[in-house]
């Protein structure tokens, strides 16, 4: 390494004493101390969030809104308690602006479903980005074949940058929703959704913003961005998987239909006719994944803990000196260079593909992602099959991006 980790990263956070917060990150694969790279996908989870989970299972579980008896009140409790820790998290106004799905495709899948069959008619458009995740392409694909309406798309150049000239030629009084990502998961490109989101609203379109890898980044403001929703996902911001949710203005919500219907959504029920709860209940049917909503809690604790205005300073000292580290890797092109990026390097050689590239490097005990991430668009836009891609946290270390620009290296030469 030709720095030392104190240049790299300015000793902004005690990443040894973060390390041992997360048990599976001391074990090896292959003979080799683990690398893990593969956080856009995933993330690890600390002790307390395990603990966190273990400890409401074995002595706090009960169902939520449904019983009068301690147990049920009491999970109840910590379950709208946790709504609230969200809420502040995102910078909402109040805590029944967040409505809890299984993650961020469920949650974009909620607003396409209900927003478009309450405002979305024959004739309209909804405008995406050329580098979204094919969750929040695919729900907006098929609202514009169900609707007749008409999807279009902002291009981006060839640094990864949203080019915003074209994004207010494509703007009109028939756009209904925008719909982009905050971070694009392909590349690790930061767009101005702020900006985006002022010039949809100046022509009356709403906004949605695909928050799944920017939550576990970036310091949020919902209120600031002035955005309509903002969807994330649990188990990329260090808590469990299967729960995540969507923040939405209140007045759109309380305008839009269910997506899901059953139980505990509805105010009454009969034969004839069914009337629905108030948001957010109307849009959480069936039992909700109670256990997942207070191991999120406990990743949100531990995140505010850390504070994420050093965790993106921290990521971001990674991503430069990982960036400078790949640009003297001869054979690797990044895919991705935008000015502003979150802690992403996708890169491709000419020599191994992809999914040949993260084999070798998991000899080495180095874990990456290799594919088009489902972000299949991006990778046509660039003219590459897939990329690989390695996503830092701030449990990693310099060091390991050294590792991995060796094994990289190694890899070209075997397959050249």
């Amino acid at each position: 390494m030709s720095e030392s980790s104190a240049s790299v990263t300015g000793n902004i956070l005690d990443v040894e004493k973060i390390r041992k917060d997360f048990p599976i990150l001391s074990q090896t694969v292959r003979g080799k101390p683990l690398i893990y790279l593969d956080n856009a996908a995933t993330t690890h989870k600390p002790i307390s969030v395990i603990e966190r989970v273990r400890k409401f299972d074995a002595e706090e579980y009960g169902t939520v809104r449904r019983g009068t008896y301690k147990l049920s009140e009491h999970a109840t409790r910590l379950y709208e308690d946790a709504r609230q820790k969200v809420a502040d998290f995102m910078g909402a106004e109040k805590k029944g602006e967040i409505v809890f799905t299984s993650g961020t495709t469920q949650a974009i899948n909620l607003v396409a479903h209900s927003f478009g069959k309450r405002f979305v008619s024959e004739g309209d458009e909804i405008i995406i980005s050329n580098i979204e995740h094919h969750a929040n392409t695919v729900p907006w694909q098929v609202l514009c074949e169900e609707r007749g309406a008409r999807l279009k798309v902002i291009p981006v150049d060839d640094d990864g940058e949203l080019m915003m000239e074209e994004y207010e030629k494509i703007l009109s009084p028939k756009t209904r929703m925008v719909a982009v990502n905050h971070v694009s998961n392909a590349l690790g490109t930061i767009n101005p959704i702020k900006e985006i989101t002022q010039k949809a609203h100046a022509a009356g379109a709403r906004v949605l913003i695909d928050g799944a890898q920017s939550t576990p980044h970036l310091k949020l403001n919902v209120q600031d961005i002035d955005c309509d929703f903002y969807t994330f996902s649990g188990h990329k911001m260090y808590g469990p998987s299967g729960i995540g949710g969507v923040y939405g203005k209140m007045d759109l919500w309380e305008e839009m239909p269910p997506y899901v219907t059953g139980g505990d959504m509805i105010m009454q029920v009969t034969l004839e006719k069914t009337t629905y709860a108030k948001p957010p209940a109307r849009f959480e049917a069936g039992t909700p994944p109670i256990t997942q909503v207070i191991g999120l809690d406990a990743a949100i604790d531990y995140l505010n803990e850390i504070g994420l205005d050093k965790i993106a300073e921290y990521e971001n000292s990674l991503l430069e000196y990982g960036t400078r580290l790949f640009k003297e890797i001869e054979g690797v092109r990044i895919i991705g260079n935008a000015r502003s990026k979150a802690s992403i390097i996708s890169f491709f050689s000419d020599s191994a593909h992809p999914h040949d590239m993260v084999h070798f490097l998991d000899q080495d005990g180095i874990s990456c992602r290799g594919g088009h991430h489902c972000a299949q668009p991006t990778m046509i836009r660039y003219g590459v099959p897939a990329t690989t891609r390695a996503s830092m946290a701030f449990y990693n270390k310099p060091e390991e991006l050294d590792a991995l620009a060796e094994s990289v290296q190694k890899c070209i030469r075997f397959f050249s």
